[in-house]
């Protein structure tokens, strides 16, 4: 028995809309486009934006730690933990 896929449709501006058609198998492409966005979702907010106010709190404690930091080689934000490693 074939498996059911499932149709999604979404609304885009023109000049995506020119772009997409251009492309050979478009929907391969976004497949492969959501999958990738999907992997490299926040995993606090889920990719949201924005903290719930329970995450906020943990947040807090977490922060107490930790900071966000730019790496002087690729420029990218990250965290690092500021405890030694005897605490």
């Amino acid at each position: 028995m074939k498996k059911k896929e499932g149709i999604i449709t979404f609304k885009v501006d023109d000049d995506l809309l020119g772009v997409i058609k251009n492309i050979p198998n478009r929907s391969e492409f976004i497949r492969a486009a959501v999958m990738s966005a999907l992997d490299n979702v926040c995993p606090l907010c889920r990719g949201t934006g924005i903290l719930t106010p329970k995450q906020k709190e943990h947040w807090e404690i977490f922060a107490e730690h930790h900071t966000v930091k730019t790496c002087e080689d690729c420029h990218e934000l990250f965290i690092e933990c500021s405890r030694k490693e005897n605490e």
